[in-house]
């Protein structure tokens, strides 16, 4: 995707998975958990396996397990949301149930997860409890950190953030894409 914005126009975005010119913000979607992101070839090959919606990594002594969720960031002077595409990891039992349900659009439940995103504008974001909710309808599951946790993504998570700092993450994520 690509950042482009006309003077007193709605910034403008063309896709990178259509090609089509939107008006509207993109989502903030990573590809895959960080703990994969991080992985050499090498081991993404040999211990890796991602797809659009899941992830497991399968050490000698353990199998990690992450899921696609979305967030919903409020800006506070803004009637628009930044909406973000982020990874979750799950216990196997939250894991499991999620995935034998993953076609059910009437499955509806909550998981507790650890969020495996890192957004360029925090520091390690490894350890940020969250609640995962499923929604009706096969949607992704939508997060909510957990309020009581320390952490300056958390506080801005339910403080809100500027229209330009919004505005100042699209830019940065799309050049670290391009």
């Amino acid at each position: 995707m690509f950042w482009k914005r006309k003077k007193n126009k709605s910034p403008k975005f063309k896709c990178s998975e259509c090609g089509q010119v939107h008006s509207e913000w993109p989502a903030l979607a990573f590809n895959s958990p960080a703990n994969y992101h991080n992985l050499t070839d090498i081991e993404k090959s040999e211990i890796g396996k991602l797809d659009t919606d899941f992830c497991e990594i399968r050490y000698e002594d353990q199998i990690d397990r992450f899921i696609r969720v979305t967030l919903t960031q409020k800006i506070n002077d803004a009637c628009e949301t930044l909406e973000y595409g982020l990874w979750v990891s799950l216990s196997e039992k939250s894991y499991s149930d999620y995935k034998e349900n993953f076609n059910n659009p009437k499955y509806e439940t909550g998981f507790f997860g650890w969020l495996c995103s890192n957004i360029s504008e925090y520091e390690d974001m490894s350890s940020i409890p969250c609640d995962v909710m499923t929604k009706i309808g096969n949607d992704r599951p939508e997060i909510f950190p957990h309020e009581d946790f320390d952490h300056p993504f958390v506080r801005d998570y339910y403080n809100g953030i500027s229209k330009s700092e919004a505005e100042n993450r699209i830019t940065t994520m799309i050049k670290n894409i391009a």
